[in-house]
Order: C-alpha cells, then sequence, then structure tokens
C-alpha cells in the first residue's frame, strides 16, 4: 500500500479547516461544532468548514465534495495554541501540536501553509524553515505580499532544489473555468468585469486571480483609484491578442454579499453574459482542485504551471497600490523586475 502523503499545516485557521477537511479522515459531527459556541474563536469553531463541505442535510457525516485521499496530516502550529489542539483532535490520526513553526516541516513531505484573512507578508518567514531543508510546500493566496517577497520565496525553493506552490480557490474554481467556456457567446471580447474581494488583500488577491483565470494572464498595467484600499482597478492587456481590448475593472469593495460571492461580467460586440454568484458553495469544489494539483506535484516532482497566475496577480496587487497612491499607470512588468516597489519586503525574520 502507498504511503500517505505526510502534511505538515501552518496556521489553523478557516483555510486550513477547509484544506485538510478535504485530505484527511476526521470526525464530520466534531468538525461542525468542535467546541461549544460562546467558547469559539475562530468560524470554523462555529460550524464554517463542515457547512459547505456537507450538503446532505439529512445526513451530516456526508460529504458532498469529493475528497482528495493519499494525505495524512501529521503535524500542525497556531500563533494561538488552542486553535492547533482543536484542529488536531478533530482528525483520526491526531496529529502532533507544534511548538513552533519550524517543527511542522520536521519529518513530512509537505508543508501546507493556511491563510483566509492575512495579507501574505508573514509568508516568507513561515515558508523558509520547510524551504530550507528541501521539503515542498503549498503556500495560500496569496504567496506572499510583495513581488519582492514572492521572488525571495522562488529564489529559496530554487536553491534548494524543492517545489514551491501557490493558488488561489478563485484561480483554481471549477465554477469560473464553466463561464470562461462561454465567452464565445459575447463573440468579439472587448471589456470584462470582476465584482467582489471586500477590503483587505486576502480578498484583493482572490478578485485578481479570478480576473486572469477567466480573462487570461500578461495584464500590460494597472490604475487604481477610490476611497478604500484598492476599491476600483483597471488591469489593461495593452494590444494582447486574445485579450480584451478595454480591458478588465475589478470593484472590489461592493458591500455586502452572498455567501462571500464574487461576480463576473462579460462584454463583446454580440452582448453581455454574467456569472451567477461564485460563492462558498463552489469554493470547496476549487480547494479540491487545488489539492489534486499539489498531489500531482509531489508525483511528478514538477510545479504546477499556473503558479505563475499567483506570480502575476502579487504583482498586479502591488501595482494596484502604487497606482492608487501616485494616480499614475503603473506597469505590471516594472514590479515583477523590481524596478518599482510599494514598500520594503515584509517577510524577512
Amino acid at each position: 500500500m502507498t504511503e500517505p502523503i505526510r502534511v505538515g499545516m501552518i496556521r489553523c485557521d478557516l483555510h486550513a479547516a477547509y484544506y485538510a477537511a478535504l485530505i484527511d479522515k476526521h470526525d464530520p459531527l466534531l468538525l461542525r461544532q468542535p467546541m461549544p459556541l460562546d467558547q469559539s474563536s475562530n468560524s470554523w469553531h462555529r460550524g464554517g468548514a463542515h457547512f459547505y463541505h456537507y450538503m446532505y442535510y439529512g445526513d451530516p457525516r456526508k460529504m458532498t465534495v469529493e475528497a482528495v485521499d493519499g494525505f495524512q496530516i501529521v503535524r500542525v502550529w497556531d500563533r494561538n495554541r488552542a486553535d492547533a489542539e482543536v484542529l488536531s483532535r478533530i482528525f483520526d490520526g491526531r496529529p502532533k501540536v507544534c511548538d513552533d513553526f519550524e517543527q511542522v516541516s520536521d519529518g513530512v513531505d509537505l508543508v501546507l501553509i493556511a491563510d483566509c484573512d492575512g495579507d501574505g507578508s508573514d509568508h516568507v518567514t513561515l515558508a523558509a524553515p520547510g524551504l530550507e531543508k528541501g521539503v515542498p510546500t503549498f503556500v495560500d493566496k496569496p504567496l506572499a505580499y510583495c513581488a519582492a517577497d514572492a521572488r525571495h520565496l522562488l529564489d529559496l525553493a530554487r536553491r534548494r532544489d524543492t517545489l514551491l506552490y501557490s493558488m488561489s480557490i478563485l484561480g483554481a474554481l471549477p465554477a469560473a473555468a464553466v463561464f470562461r467556456d462561454r465567452l464565445p457567446e459575447v463573440e468579439d471580447l472587448q471589456f470584462g468585469n470582476v465584482q467582489g474581494g471586500g477590503t483587505a488583500m486576502a480578498g484583493h488577491i482572490h478578485a485578481v486571480l479570478l480576473a486572469l483565470n477567466v480573462f487570461g494572464r500578461g495584464v500590460r498595467s494597472v490604475r487604481c483609484m477610490g476611497d478604500d484600499p484598492l476599491q476600483l482597478m483597471q488591469l489593461s492587456y495593452g494590444d494582447q491578442a486574445g485579450r480584451p481590448p478595454h480591458g478588465v475593472t475589478i470593484s472590489s469593495n461592493i458591500g455586502a454579499v452572498w455567501h462571500s460571492a464574487f461576480y463576473v461580467g462579460a462584454y463583446g460586440s454580440r452582448g453581455s453574459i454574467h456569472s451567477r454568484p461564485l460563492n462558498d458553495f463552489d469554493f470547496p469544489f476549487g480547494a479540491a482542485k487545488i489539492m489534486r494539483d499539489v498531489k500531482q506535484m509531489l508525483k511528478r516532482g514538477t510545479v504546477p504551471g499556473d503558479l505563475d497566475m499567483m506570480i502575476e496577480g502579487v504583482a498586479i496587487c502591488e501595482a494596484a497600490r502604487i497606482a492608487q497612491r501616485t494616480g499614475e499607470s503603473v506597469e505590471v512588468a516594472a514590479v515583477m523586475n523590481g524596478d518599482v516597489s510599494d514598500a520594503a519586503p515584509q517577510g524577512r525574520s
């Protein structure tokens, strides 16, 4: 029998529980309510990681998303040790709760750094110990806060001859691919828009990768304006063939949405099409695709090609921050190459 891929998980937030429930055996009823509601400090403590994975309401033990087999979580860590202990209790193998994040990469085949609400500014610090040991690593979105930190992580992985991958659930969402396949309906695609993501980098990177997933990579320049961070981004592809000549607009802060929904629209010479809400009911399927891609990465020894989409997405967000501050259009290539930067890299320690 093939030995399972041993996983060490850093940070035990909602995304950690989200991914973990897809890849390892656990008690679904304990996942639904791992602790008394009046003692919970995290949304997944109140069933957030169970609700969208288990939609047979007559049987809360029956998962509605296809599990990804071949993994076993063996180590976990969180700054709040209690969160790590709660997550460990849910899983049949009772993963070891580590005293510090450097221990998570000991004796494992994969390090998974989860990040639901962060901006990626600590990802260099959290990923470095495992990469230094040559342990393949998956970094939840964003790969890093800025392009300089992304380059640092990629260089470290190359020096240690190990695998490094990062993806957003919106960049891997099967429902987004279904919408992308409908683009020929507008015949001559002219313009696109994405709505959703909120006011923080944790959501901005989702919105940007959704745009790249649907409309394609290769954004040339970015403009940005608004009262809130990255409230309105205009992505320009220049004269690149096969891309909307009038670009893609991302409206990040659109107020309250239904189950964390994002929306996509496409406009062409024959009219427009609009997605249904892409939301929490879809997101587990994107997470499952990512973990299948991670499994294939470890089997084949090659990083999925869409890592380039994440690298571009980090640079687009950084370019948008610069554009919003300066009022100028910012070239994405200049950010990726380090010619311009939003700030000094934040993730080193």
